[in-house]
């Protein structure tokens, strides 16, 4: 039986009641979740920046006049993959919306009965299972390529999380697919342009120019790419020959909003790391890493690829003392 990871989620709670906001941060709390607020002016700011949501708790009377359903087109125009769980005073279903504006909640709930949303949460965020060995494996691989391919530098990372969102951090991204009997779908690595140039310039890679420009950036970060996909493959993905036909499915990317769709509803399962100069000079370097395997999961037949000892004796590399 594959060991589950247990992941979190980010979710934006917009909420005016101080009472409803204590009950649903002890509901995040049991249900993984990290629940972030913000100010009604400046909620379409934080959506339409680079923070990585998995869902939206959203109360009814939220922002007043300025709030209400307009604020939801709002941000179903702007984050339309996000799951919006509205809270409700009189009752917990949405029939006295209309049709058009039922579809852009998830869920209703009152504040006495927000324990609904467990089943609701599990299906539309944590719907898929990770094994613990392939989110722990996965940090190890990264962090070691990057330290590799960084020099007189600290390499943290933050713990793995879940996102629905389709936004792309910064101007530099890779996408590399990934392929296997328990698994099809692709990694990303994405970042800012300007830090990176900056550990160039600052000789914290491996490159030797003296004038840095976007090709050298891009081989450090596809470097990094192609050593994470290798150590990937090679820790996880067995050579068997692959089962079934493949199918493969559009990828869209727009630019103007920073958004890429791979033509699935499933959450992604992302990673942050943060490389800083170990004297403690320049800006720090943060890449995300997002796997998304919207062609095929099946993780009941994942595996790490172990050298077994009677493979070893059989192919000459052990012996009997």
């Amino acid at each position: 039986m594959v060991e589950k990871a247990e992941l979190v989620s980010k979710v934006l709670v917009l909420e005016d009641s101080q009472d409803a906001a204590a009950r649903i941060k002890a509901f995040c709390d049991d249900n993984h979740l990290v629940g972030v607020k913000a100010q009604a002016e400046n909620v379409m700011g934080v959506l339409k920046s680079n923070v990585d949501l998995g869902a939206i708790f959203l109360s009814e009377g939220y922002g007043g006049a300025e709030g209400g359903l307009p604020l939801v087109r709002e941000i179903h125009v702007v984050r339309p993959e996000l799951p919006i769980f509205l809270r409700r005073e009189g009752s917990d279903d949405l029939d006295s919306f209309d049709e058009a504006d039922r579809g852009l909640f998830s869920q209703a709930y009152t504040i006495d009965n927000i324990d609904k949303l467990g089943p609701v949460i599990d299906e539309t965020i944590f719907s898929l299972v990770y094994p613990n060995a392939l989110v722990r494996g996965i940090t190890e691989i990264t962090k070691a390529a990057l330290e590799s391919q960084f020099k007189d530098v600290d390499v943290s990372s933050e713990a793995p999380y879940i996102v629905r969102d389709r936004i792309i951090y910064g101007e530099l991204f890779t996408l590399i697919p990934l392929e296997s009997n328990w698994c099809r779908g692709y990694m990303m690595l994405q970042t800012e342009e300007q830090p990176l140039v900056k550990f160039v310039e600052s000789e914290k890679t491996h490159i030797a120019t003296d004038f840095v420009n976007f090709r050298d950036i891009n081989h450090v970060l596809g470097e990094v790419t192609n050593l994470v996909w290798g150590s990937f493959k090679n820790r996880f993905i067995s050579y068997e020959p692959l089962e079934g036909r493949s199918s493969q499915v559009p990828i869209i990317v727009n630019h103007l909003h920073r958004y890429i769709s791979f033509g699935s509803e499933d959450p992604q399962l992302c990673f942050k790391y943060t490389l800083s100069d170990k004297s403690g000079n320049g800006p720090n370097l943060v890449l995300y890493q997002r796997f998304v395997f919207n062609l095929s999961w099946s993780p009941d037949k994942f595996k790490e690829n172990e050298a077994l000892v009677e493979d070893l004796f059989d192919s000459g590399e052990l012996e009997l003392f």
